[in-house]
């Protein structure tokens, strides 16, 4: 099965020749190397690229172990270049290599190759590799499955999908499996034998036990907002261990490094400024996420925001969480001060969306708690109501737009409407 991955070949494809280092980053097993190897290289050569100009070098491959040799490696990728044409290279797994940057650095300096390289471990992940080309890397962030890839792969309709999609989340490899089991084993799996051993590994984590609780815990926690504070007071309450505050924070800094979770800041929309605590975070696929909790807290409006957030990061907005404070009388004639969330506060240039995420709208209280928030944002950008099931958009006389979770999923300038 060829799932198609289009936006991001048209990101490779506007940076083909462009004199920097192409960098494919994100979280394992979400199609990096199928992205490089089968999707771009057939765009290359469909576009008159010889085949004997792709150098194509998978370090993973035991018939490569001798170019792991950081030296053997650029000898290879120099024999290999017979004239002054222009040659492609596409170098995956390049963290099998020791001292990759000085190879990465050295190519630099030949004109005639154009350079793409991908990474599966945490220390090639990790979010500042960019600057170890000295300004000259270009990253393109990979994700799982948005939901549309999905549904154009999957084999079943609408309903079906989306309930797939809900409990198994989108990585490539789950879209294979037919069996339910098989789905939950291999993510249960790659969690603790990939992820977390990655993570371990590349920060010399000694207390292992620690990190599993603490991703148990975002686990439970997505779309909720916490600190390190209020972790830790809950490693101390309820299992009797000293977790400080600052070493939690490490942690999640090593989690969001490795692309395994994202952190949303909180926004105060009126004041203008960001808030430090009470921060909210998601897993960058929910399927990971229901894995890691052996598939038993299956909260569909939490997995609903946590879809949503992924999805808005994929289209390439600026995501954070809101807060609104209003000022109202209560009934012994008090001003009060009531604090009210956006789920989303999202940005792109000068445009902005105020986003809240809803499984059910059809009760009045509902309807309240949902609109109260946006009746409280002093200007004018557009308010939008995403609730599941299939609902085509619609305003309603506030000019609030209400639109179903398959409209905005599937429409790629949904917010548009």
């Amino acid at each position: 099965m060829e799932i198609k991955r289009d936006a991001y070949l048209e990101q490779l494809k506007i940076r083909k020749d462009n004199g920097m280092i192409k960098i494919i980053t994100g979280i394992r097993r979400c199609g990096k190397s199928f992205l490089l190897f089968v999707l771009f290289k057939k765009y290359l050569l469909e576009s008159g690229v010889d085949n004997d100009h792709i150098i194509e070098i998978a370090l993973d491959g035991i018939e490569n172990e001798e170019l792991r040799d950081p030296k053997k490696c650029y000898q290879h990728i120099k024999d290999a270049m017979k004239d002054d044409q222009k040659y492609y290279l596409l170098l995956d797994e390049v963290q099998f290599m020791s001292r990759f940057e000085e190879v990465l650095n050295s190519l630099l300096r030949i004109s005639n190759i154009d350079v793409y390289v991908t990474g599966s471990n945490s220390k090639f992940l990790s979010s500042d590799i960019v600057t170890e080309f000295r300004g000259r890397g270009d990253e393109i962030r990979i994700y799982p499955l948005s939901f549309a890839e999905f549904y154009a792969a999957f084999d079943g309709d609408y309903d079906d999908a989306w309930e797939e999609y809900m409990i198994y989340g989108g990585l490539p490899q789950v879209l294979q499996f037919s069996v339910e089991r098989q789905k939950a084993e291999y993510l249960k799996n790659i969690f603790t034998n990939v992820y977390i051993k990655d993570v371990v590994e590349r920060n010399k984590l000694r207390n292992v036990d620690e990190i599993d609780t603490l991703v148990d815990i975002l686990a439970s926690a997505i779309g909720a907002p916490t600190n390190p504070t209020k972790i830790s007071n809950t490693f101390k309450s309820e299992r009797g261990i000293n977790y400080s505050n600052k070493t939690i924070s490490n942690h999640i800094d090593y989690l969001v490094e490795a692309f395994l979770i994202s952190k949303a800041d909180r926004y105060d929309i009126k004041g203008r400024k960001y808030v430090g605590a009470n921060l909210k975070y998601y897993f960058s696929d929910v399927g990971l996420r229901n894995a890691r909790l052996n598939f038993r807290q299956q909260e569909p409006t939490h997995i609903m925001e946590n879809i949503v957030y992924n999805e808005l990061l994929i289209r390439g907005y600026n995501v954070d969480v809101g807060i609104v404070e209003a000022y109202a009388k209560n009934d012994e004639g008090k001003t009060t001060r009531k604090q009210f969330e956006v789920d989303f506060v999202v940005n792109q240039g000068s445009q902005r969306y105020y986003i809240q995420v809803a499984y059910d709208m059809t009760s009045e209280e509902k309807q309240k708690q949902e609109f109260n928030s946006f009746r409280n944002i002093p200007d004018s950008f557009k308010k939008i109501v995403v609730v599941n099931g299939t609902k085509k958009p619609w305003r309603n006389e506030e000019g609030f737009v209400i639109m179903g979770m398959k409209y905005f999923l599937l429409n790629a300038d949904s917010l548009e409407f």
